[in-house]
C-alpha cells in the first residue's frame, strides 16, 4: 500500500471506530428508533426522542457524513434499507455485535497488562462493560438461529434434518443462553435436546427461555469432562470449540460420547490457519481483533490452549482427525465468516 493510500486507510479506520461509538449512543438514547418513524429536523428528532437538540444535531452530522442517514432540505432521514441493519428482530441487525465490540474497550488496560505480564482477562471481567453499553449475551446469534438454523446450518448436512425429525438424542456444547436449542426443540419435537455450558448464569437463562419445551434440558458442566451413557446421536457446537480451554480434550470427549453412526456438527470460523491466506478477506481483521480481545485472552486467563477464533480450517481438520474423526466435511454456511464441519467416526 502506497504512503498516501495508507494514510487514507488509517483515516477510514479512525472514522469507523468513532462511528461505532456513536452508533451505540444512538441505540441507547433511542435515536435510531425515533428516526425510523420518518424524516425530521434535528429539533423534531430531539423532541421525538426526548433529548437535547444540540447533541442530537451534532450526532446527526456524524450519521449523515458517515453514510448512515441522508439529509435533504433541512430534514434527516434514516433509510429503511439502512435501518434493517441497526434495528429489528432479524439476523440482519448488526447492533448486538457493534455493542459487544464497543464493550471490549473496557478491558483494554487488563489486556495490555497481559501483553507484558502474561496471563489473560477472565470472562467475568467483561460483564460490567457489556451491561453498561447495553450488550446482551447471546443476542448476536439469537436471530441468526431463528432464521438460519434449520434450513441454513442443519440443512447444509444432507439427511440431518430428516434424522432430527425422526427423533434423535442431541447435545449442544457451549449452549450459552439456549437460543439454538430453543429453535431446534420447537422445530424437531421428536428429538431430545440437552445443553451444556460451564457458566451457571447463562444456563439459568437458557432454562427460562425454554421452560415451555418438554424436549429441552440444560446442565452446568465442563465439556472437557463430558461423558455419555447412552451415547448421543448428534452433538453440536456453535462457535464454541475454539473458546475451550482444553479443545483437544473436548474433541476427544465428543468422539467418545457419540454413537457409532453419530454426527458431530460443528460451526466455527471460516478462515485459514495461515495468516497470509487471510489477507484480502474483508472480515479477517475484524475477527482477529475479536479473537485477541476475547477468545485468546479469556483462554489464557485459565491457562488454556488459546486457539483463538482464527485457528482456521487446517488446524481444525488436524485436531478433529487426532480426536478420532475419520470423516470430516467442511461445508458452506449461511454466513461467510462461518463454515460447517460434519464430522463422523
Amino acid at each position: 500500500m502506497e504512503e498516501q493510500d495508507f494514510a487514507a486507510h488509517l483515516t477510514a479506520t479512525m472514522t469507523g471506530s468513532a462511528l461505532t461509538m456513536l452508533i451505540g449512543v444512538g441505540h441507547r438514547t433511542g435515536l435510531f428508533e425515533a428516526a425510523a418513524q420518518g424524516p425530521a429536523t434535528s429539533a423534531g428528532l430531539a423532541e421525538r426522542a426526548g433529548l437535547h437538540e444540540r447533541y442530537v444535531r451534532e450526532w446527526l452530522g456524524a450519521m449523515v457524513t458517515g453514510g448512515i442517514f441522508t439529509h435533504d432540505a433541512g430534514e434527516y432521514t434514516f433509510p429503511p434499507e439502512h435501518a434493517k441493519f441497526l434495528l429489528g428482530e432479524t439476523a440482519s441487525n448488526l447492533m448486538p455485535s457493534l455493542l459487544t465490540l464497543s464493550a471490549f474497550t473496557g478491558i483494554l488496560p487488563d489486556l495490555e497488562r497481559a501483553f507484558a505480564e502474561g496471563g489473560g482477562v477472565p470472562r467475568s471481567a467483561y460483564g460490567p462493560y457489556l451491561e453498561t453499553l447495553g450488550a446482551k449475551t447471546g443476542d448476536s446469534w439469537k436471530h441468526i438461529y431463528r432464521e438460519h438454523l434449520v434450513d441454513g446450518f442443519f440443512g447444509a448436512v444432507p439427511g440431518l434434518n430428516e434424522r432430527l425429525t425422526a427423533g434423535a438424542r442431541v447435545l449442544d456444547l457451549g449452549c450459552g443462553t439456549g437460543n439454538a436449542i430453543a429453535v431446534a426443540a420447537r422445530a424437531f419435537p421428536a428429538s431430545r435436546f440437552t445443553g451444556l455450558d460451564i457458566n451457571p448464569g447463562v444456563v439459568e437463562q437458557a432454562r427460562e427461555l425454554t421452560h415451555d419445551l418438554p424436549n429441552a434440558e440444560f446442565a452446568v458442566g465442563d465439556a472437557a469432562e463430558l461423558a455419555a451413557d447412552p451415547p448421543y446421536d448428534v452433538i453440536t457446537a456453535f462457535d464454541a470449540v475454539h473458546d475451550q480451554d482444553r479443545p483437544d480434550v473436548v474433541l476427544r470427549r465428543v468422539r467418545e460420547a457419540l454413537a457409532g453412526d453419530g454426527l458431530f456438527f460443528m460451526v466455527d470460523t471460516n478462515f485459514s490457519s495461515d495468516v497470509a491466506k487471510n489477507v484480502g478477506n474483508p472480515l479477517a481483521a475484524l475477527c482477529y481483533s475479536i479473537s485477541l480481545m476475547y477468545c485468546t485472552t479469556t483462554s489464557l486467563a485459565e491457562g488454556g490452549a488459546a486457539l483463538g477464533a482464527m485457528w482456521g480450517t487446517e488446524k481444525a481438520r488436524e485436531m478433529l482427525a487426532n480426536a478420532g474423526f475419520r470423516h470430516v466435511e467442511v461445508l458452506e454456511s449461511p454466513r461467510p465468516q462461518n463454515c460447517v464441519y460434519a464430522c463422523r467416526p
